[in-house]
């Protein structure tokens, strides 16, 4: 019996393990063996700490909360059980950025938390008061939109493109139409 080796798949199953492994210290760059574990340990790490991160930010978060309630001559847990007692829905990142960026718009919702906390405020009135509806406008372009249609140039359309417009434009039997015919319903 012939002897067969790993050949082509043995040398790209090695070489992607090195790859991977490039920029490590010493023998765990150069060797594959030392490289594979490396790598298999480097997933492990990689994994762990993906998690380990959003608890990380978290902590950063809050004490970034925590330093600007401070400045506002209230507690970070106050603050939190002020907004939630108010029914204000905002996390800690944004509420991290916010102090950060933007200190009325914080100091603002540290004067909400502590009306809250004293029981000035109810829920349903903060709710109604920092979320209100925003009202629709309606425009209407309908004859900009016509002559914009008559300027197209619809052969270098594809047909499902040219189906689309006939579809918008209440065309019947578009489906089945060829390229020639939808144009001419079209226009």
């Amino acid at each position: 019996m012939t002897r067969v080796k790993g050949g082509t798949v043995s040398k790209t199953r090695r070489r992607k393990v090195l790859k991977a492994a490039k920029g490590y210290f010493g023998s765990k760059h150069r060797l594959y063996k030392t490289a594979q574990e490396q790598v298999f340990h480097s997933g492990v790490y990689a994994y762990r700490d993906r998690r380990a991160n959003k608890r990380n930010f978290r902590k950063l978060w809050i004490t970034r909360i925590n330093a600007a309630c401070r400045l506002n001559e209230i507690s970070y847990s106050k603050f939190i059980s002020g907004l939630n007692k108010a029914g204000v829905e905002v996390n800690r990142k944004m509420l991290s950025e916010l102090a950060i960026d933007d200190a009325k718009a914080f100091a603002s919702l540290v004067k909400i938390a502590k009306d809250a906390n004293d029981g000035k405020i109810a829920k349903k009135e903060v709710a109604k008061k920092e979320a209100p509806k925003a009202e629709k406008i309606e425009v209407k372009k309908e004859a900009p939109a016509k002559k914009e249609e008559s300027k197209k140039d619809y052969s270098k359309m594809t047909l499902a493109e040219l189906k689309e417009v006939a579809k918008a434009q209440n065309v019947s039997g578009y489906s089945t139409m060829k390229k020639a015919d939808l144009i001419a319903a079209i226009k």
